[in-house]
């Protein structure tokens, strides 16, 4: 039941008619996917991430990314791998539960899209907190509240 609540669909910041990177996120994680060259190598990368800024690209080279993140992370709990052509860095919130409106600071989704991602996270909250119970199908009337702080917060669910 849970993976019905699972990002559907991967988010795009397109510049100049090219998509920089894809990104979703879960009540724990946000997620950024990025397509390398062919040929490259983990260990032709870096990849650093601090608590709120991410910078990485290939070794030798200015950075792909050097920017700011949208929310604070766990730095030790946050991590890269290279898999299949696609760069996958997972970061961890440091604020479980909160909803980001983008990975990366500026790079924010229209309105509507961000509405949605909050009340299918807080349907993700619903489903950890009873998971007896299938939220797969609920929608809200209105606006959904913050999964991070309804009902006095995540808690111990983390």
């Amino acid at each position: 039941m849970a993976e019905r609540l699972a990002p559907s669909e991967r988010h795009r910041f397109v510049h100049g008619g090219r998509t920089i990177y894809e990104w979703d996120q879960s009540l724990a994680e946000v997620n950024m996917y990025v397509e390398v060259p062919p040929g490259v190598r983990a260990r032709d990368m870096f990849c650093e991430i601090a608590q709120r800024h991410i910078k990485f690209g290939l070794k030798g080279n200015p950075p792909f990314l050097d920017l700011d993140l949208t929310g604070p992370v766990k730095v030790s709990e946050s991590m890269w791998t290279l898999e299949d052509g696609e760069l996958h860095i997972t970061l961890t919130k440091l604020e479980q539960g909160d909803p980001w409106p983008s990975a990366i600071k500026g790079h924010e989704v229209d309105i509507m899209t961000q509405q949605a991602e909050q009340q299918r996270l807080m349907l993700e909250r619903f489903q950890r907190e009873h998971p007896g119970f299938d939220f797969s199908q609920a929608k809200f009337n209105g606006e959904a509240p913050n999964p991070r702080t309804f009902l006095g917060g995540m808690g111990a669910t983390g």
